[in-house]
Formats: C-alpha cells, structure tokens, sequence
C-alpha cells in the first residue's frame, strides 16, 4: 500500500492472512448434521458418520485425505455414498484421526465384514442345517462363491449380505 500526503510517499507493509473457514462449511451440512442429527445414533450410513466427525473436527476432505494418507477424491467417494465397502486400515486411521473407536463409523454391512464374515457365514449356515452345497443351491449362488465366503478370501458383496440376512 502506498500513501502520498504532503508530497512525502509512505509504504505500509502488505500482509496476506490466511486462515481456515469455520465449521461447519456450508449451512445445509449444518442443518443436516447439527440441527437435525444432533443425535449421533440417528446417523446409518458410513459416510454421514464420516461427514458428521469430519465437521466436528473443522477439517476439509483434503485435511483427512491429507492425514490418512488416501487421495481426496477417494475420500470423497466415501462421504458421498458410492461404496458399499470401506478399507478397515483406511477407516481405523481415520477413526484414529478423529479421536473415535471404529466401531463408531460402520454401519451393519462393514461390521459383519470387519467381525469376521466367514465364522458368521458359518453359523448361519450351520443353524439352518445346510451344507455349503445346499447352502450355494438355496441361495442361488456357486458352491466356489460360498466357500470363498467362509474362508475369508472374498469379501461379500452388499447385495448378497442383504439377500442373506436381511
């Protein structure tokens, strides 16, 4: 900034200040999660649980994609409900992020995943007294895909999981 009185030219030192918005940033997500889920139980889906903390901590997706080590559009596609399954090593450095347990971010799906899905697959089957043949025939599936299941090689998919236990 230049100033000139009295013919004498003064400087003022130029100073750019930068700082981080508020929470929450935009006044539907605080709406959405202040005002109308000011209870956290009312929250299902990974990704509104996500939002929610995020907003709670002050962070940006690029600060937690940042923090977690993932790329912010991945980040991204967790917040906006286009995946079923969510990394556990992923969630947990998140979860460790912001200050919660990782419990607290599933929802049933990655909670039968992360709790062992196979010994539960085995139980349901074994109390519906199926073998794995009759277990694949029942629900329309290939015994491969069943067994596949039980050991925990593959992950079930979200459709099935509700197929089968919903």
């Amino acid at each position: 900034m230049v100033r000139n009185a009295h013919d004498v030219v003064s400087f003022a030192p130029f100073f750019i200040h930068q700082f981080n918005f508020l929470q929450p940033h935009f006044l539907e997500d605080a709406e959405k999660f202040n005002i109308i889920c000011a209870d956290t139980s009312l929250l299902v889906t990974i990704s509104d649980k996500l939002r929610y903390h995020r907003h709670r901590k002050g962070l940006f997706q690029r600060d937690v994609a940042d923090a977690v080590g993932i790329d912010r559009t991945n980040y991204s596609a967790y917040e906006s409900e286009l995946r079923d399954y969510y990394p556990p090593d992923v969630l947990q450095r998140i979860a460790t992020l912001f200050e919660i347990d990782i419990s607290n971010l599933f929802d049933e799906y990655n909670s039968f995943l992360h709790s062992g899905q196979g010994s539960q697959l085995k139980a349901f089957r074994s109390s519906m007294n199926l073998s794995q043949r009759e277990f694949a025939a029942y629900f329309g599936i290939i015994i491969h895909q069943a067994k596949a299941w039980e050991q925990d090689r593959v992950c079930m998919s979200k459709r099935f999981w509700e197929q089968i236990f919903k």
